[in-house]
Formats: structure tokens, sequence, C-alpha cells
């Protein structure tokens, strides 16, 4: 099967200067394209005000809205819809038996979870982010 790669991100960093920058598991989340353990995130479910913006751990680009976060009951944070067209980027990833969308931070490449098409309207779509990717600001 075809597999396309990812654009060059606008942020670079050695794997060393990544490793200093963020917490080990937000590493492992990003860089190493892991998945953290269902239910362990504080952005589990969305604010109570729904106000914010999620950013990137890794860059600070923006992600997702608040707004758009829904309560999925996958153990995830889940959203509708990225914050910004093209703030995200997905390929098609192999490495289980069912190919699945995986989901990047444009601005720094960084791995942030899956888009499955089992979403609520308007989009049909979940965006499911592991939390350790995310930075909740609550002052947007």
């Amino acid at each position: 099967m075809f597999r396309r790669a990812r654009p060059e991100p606008e942020v670079v960093r050695s794997d060393q200067e990544w490793r200093e920058q963020l917490t080990p598991e937000a590493y492992r989340v990003l860089r190493r394209a892991g998945t953290e353990r269902a239910g362990t995130s504080a952005y589990e479910h969305p604010p109570a005000d729904g106000n914010g913006v999620y950013r990137c751990a890794g860059c600070g680009a923006e992600l997702f809205r608040a707004g758009d976060q829904y309560d999925s009951g996958s153990g995830w944070p889940s959203f509708t819809s990225p914050a910004v067209a093209g703030s995200v980027t997905t390929r098609t990833d192999f490495r289980l038996v069912v190919p699945r969308r995986e989901v990047f931070c444009a601005r720094c490449g960084g791995h942030l979870g899956h888009v499955f098409g089992d979403g609520p309207a308007p989009t049909g779509r979940r965006y499911c982010i592991n939390g350790a990717a995310l930075d909740l600001d609550d002052a947007d």
C-alpha cells in the first residue's frame, strides 16, 4: 500500500531538545507516537464553561477549541474538528490490522492521536487525541 509521508514541520528540534522540553509522557506521545492509557487525561471531559483553546504541548500551535470537544466515552479527549484549517495533518496508520487515520500537529509534526468517522454532527468526525499532547489555554 502507498504511504504518504508527513509534510516537513515548521518547528524542528533535536531529539535531545524535545526530551528536555517535554514531560516524559508528552515526549512518548508526541515524538514516539505513543498512546496514553484511556481515562488518564485531565482533558478527557470538556471544560464546564466550554471555553478555551487546546494547544500543542510541543510547539503551542492552536489545535482544537473546547467548544468543539464532547464526551465520546472513549476515554480520550474528543473533538469534532480542528480549531483552524490546516492546524493538523493526517496520514494512514497501518500499525494495526485495520488502517486508521493518524493525526499530527502541522507545525511541529508531533503525533496527536487518530480521527474516526463515528463522531457527532456537524462533521461526523471524532478526533480522538491524547491529552498528553495538549495544553489547555483557557484565556483564549
